[in-house]
């Protein structure tokens, strides 16, 4: 399908609603996606539906109609909350749905911490305005605000609003953790979260706020994905990385991030070269030439040993990159506030 590749899209949405028969949903939603030839991910819970799902503009715009009319959703999710890009079914290997125990995967029972308890949303608009105030009181060293990415380090390494705090964590389920450790760091502050779409933030900031020691909690609406459609050249620069094989899609021309290697500039992620390895490297093409193509140099050796061995014995999934990170990272009074200054 390579010929339609420009005219696809890729969408991507989420519904906190009750479903009371989650296998019945999900038997449902595979059969239409198969139906339209949709391409995807799609979990379904008895706490709602997120998805992501690539295929021709008929079919994805058939799949909203349809999505929009189902009695589940039909009063709580409409036109708006479908966020979608250039792509096509092309941008996943194939079709997944499932059903699970939370639509996005936090860790925690949604019994315990439920997405009706979260911050207050901001559109884009209000959002913008709340960063540009952040970061002119920040300038001055005087801001009682934090403005928190709660996606994995290796999504706001290729792009982030300026002046966030980033945690180094590699899953979603290490963001509880995170905010244990670092109370703190929380105390008495207005936070100010996003992250691609807003589903993390539904559970993020109901986490955080149940930790009650935050003055307020707001969160962005729609995610960085309606942000960069109303505010393309605002305050988030770089790309927004994707969680389907194209990795990132750009708004604007910003390239933040560096080559492993080399350190020249550099966003295009690729999977580490080693075999037993899932992570993404950044890795140059004038790197890459020279058979730089793993994410650290123990995978690198390791990748030469397999070749050598060719027993077809897996090697754990393990390397330099994850043993030097801390799970969970304990954020010190200087916070790492990234490029606030700028």
């Amino acid at each position: 399908h390579a010929t339609d590749s420009k005219v696809g899209e890729v969408l991507l949405y989420y519904c906190y609603c009750e479903v009371k028969d989650p296998e019945k949903l999900c038997a449902w939603q595979q059969a239409l996606c198969q139906h339209l030839h949709l391409t995807g991910k799609v979990r379904v819970a008895s706490e709602g539906i997120n998805g992501t799902v690539g295929g021709s503009k008929v079919a994805t715009s058939l799949y909203i109609e349809v999505m929009l009319s189902q009695p589940l959703f039909k009063d709580i999710l409409c036109q708006e909350d479908f966020k979608s890009s250039a792509g096509g079914a092309h941008c996943f290997p194939d079709l997944r749905v499932g059903v699970f125990k939370e639509i996005v995967p936090m860790g925690i029972d949604p019994k315990i911490v439920s997405y009706k308890e979260t911050g207050g949303h901001l559109s884009p608009q209000e959002f913008h305005r709340e960063v540009e105030q952040y970061l002119s009181q920040a300038s001055q060293g005087e801001s009682d605000t934090i403005l928190l990415d709660c996606r994995n380090f290796y999504e706001s390494k290729i792009g982030h609003f300026q002046g966030c705090l980033a945690p180094d964590i590699r899953k979603f389920s290490y963001f509880p953790s995170y905010v244990d450790e670092n109370l703190e760091l929380f105390k008495d502050k207005r936070v100010l979260m996003y992250c691609t779409g807003g589903i993390r933030c539904e559970r993020g900031s109901a986490y955080l706020r149940s930790k009650a020691v935050c003055r307020e909690v707001y969160q962005l609406k729609g995610g960085i994905h309606k942000y960069l459609e109303e505010f393309p050249d605002g305050f988030y620069r770089g790309k927004l990385f994707v969680f389907d094989d194209r990795y990132a899609i750009c708004s604007n021309e910003d390239i933040i991030s560096a080559c492993r290697y080399c350190g020249t500039l550099w966003d295009q992620y690729k999977l580490c070269s080693s075999q037993h390895c899932r992570q993404l490297v950044l890795t140059c093409p004038s790197c890459r030439n020279k058979g730089l193509t793993a994410c650290c140099p123990v995978c690198q050796e390791k990748e030469l040993k397999v070749i050598s061995r060719a027993s077809g014995q897996t090697i754990k999934e393990e390397c330099e990159c994850t043993r030097r990170r801390p799970r969970v990272p304990i954020e010190h009074a200087s916070q790492r506030m990234l490029d606030a200054g700028k």
